[in-house]
């Protein structure tokens, strides 16, 4: 077993990684909350049907009276309105604040759910346990937790971290493949701007027997990444801004398609390698960089582009949270394993989003 700490003072907690971890995950959260009687469980139904029964028994031979809360999955579920449903079927269950929250799920009800945490009762703890690759790798660690609106994506939420990250990489046995290589968009992301050897290991990586031989080397990669920007910019201020290479465009796409063509991963997919080919053009990228990029990115079955001009993603682009004013921060690679934040005016955007249909 893996077990990385996240160290932010009193709000430090650490992250377990391990297969066969979900049967050990109701005395962990017991030793961890002692005082809790009452465990929500917030999902969707997706998998709701496959875990749900059982990770409710799980927790109940720990002593725990659960609920299990499942809503619709997809990310036209994280909104206003299913949050206001989460919080009142919470309100139902009676939980005190010495109650916890627990999310079994992929990177919705795990944004909203962790949201719900934070404020129902002005706090109440929660836990992560992550069944994507996505969750897994990148949503689960941090403390992010938000839902949309309709000016855009994740322009409500909070910083609040949870009690423990439980990652058991057995849960991924029955994700579809297209959620599997959906996950992994992010787990390049982090090879790219920091962790050359994680690039290089999808770079060599033959087959999806490959791929699964290495989950959990991939999945520690991303994790330890994760924590250490995580711990020098809680919120997201700074240095933490490098976790948003591809995203950009990425959120300008899933907007553009109203969320409904691209998965979120397909969408950053598609922005690295637009932003990239654009900053090695520029001369500000090392040749060859977006090539190497591509290449892992088709090896995923992921996109890369899109037929839309530029000009049209442009007006999406600029609901995204990271403008400030008049200014936008990119994030652009010098080389693989080598990020850089860039600061610019939002009209010089047409100067870096390029995609190649204008």
């Amino acid at each position: 077993m893996a077990t990385v700490k996240v160290n932010l003072g009193e709000d430090s907690y650490e992250i377990e990684i391990r297969r066969g971890l979900l049967d050990e995950v109701g005395e962990k959260i017991r030793s961890i909350t002692p005082k809790a009687e009452k465990v929500a469980v917030i999902t969707d139904d997706n998998v709701s049907p496959l875990y749900g029964a059982r990770f409710k028994k799980i927790l109940e031979k720990s002593g725990f009276e659960v609920r299990i809360i499942s809503f619709p999955a997809g990310e036209e579920s994280k909104n206003l309105g299913t949050f206001g449903n989460v919080l009142n079927a919470l309100a139902e269950f009676d939980m005190s604040r010495s109650d916890v929250l627990v999310t079994l799920s992929g990177g919705v009800p795990g944004d909203l759910g962790g949201f719900a945490a934070s404020a129902y009762m002005r706090g109440i703890p929660f836990y992560q346990i992550p069944t994507s690759i996505l969750a897994q790798i990148d949503s689960s660690v941090g403390g992010k937790v938000a839902v949309d609106l309709p000016g855009g994506k994740n322009l409500a939420g909070a910083f609040y971290q949870p009690k423990g990250v439980f990652i058991d990489p057995d849960l991924l046995e029955t994700l579809p493949t297209r959620y599997v290589h959906d996950g992994l968009a992010e787990a390049v992301k982090y090879g790219c701007i920091g962790d050359a050897e994680l690039f290089e290991i999808f770079e060599n990586l033959k087959d999806r027997e490959d791929l699964k031989a290495h989950i959990e080397e991939i999945i520690l990669h991303c994790v330890l990444q994760k924590a250490r920007v995580v711990e020098e910019d809680q919120f997201d201020n700074g240095g933490r801004q490098v976790l948003n290479f591809g995203h950009t465009i990425g959120h300008g796409v899933e907007r553009y398609f109203n969320y409904g063509t691209y998965t979120h991963g397909e969408g950053v997919a598609i922005g690295m390698s637009l932003i990239t080919a654009q900053s090695e053009k520029l001369g500000i990228t090392e040749k060859g960089t977006a090539e190497r990029i591509l290449k892992v990115l088709k090896k995923l079955s992921l996109p890369t582009s899109i037929g839309i001009p530029a000009h049209e993603l442009i007006p999406e682009i600029m609901h995204d949270k990271k403008r400030r004013g008049k200014k936008m921060t990119l994030v652009l690679l010098e080389k693989i394993g080598k990020s850089k934040l860039l600061t610019i005016s939002t009209d010089e955007l047409k100067k870096y989003i390029v995609t190649g249909q204008d």
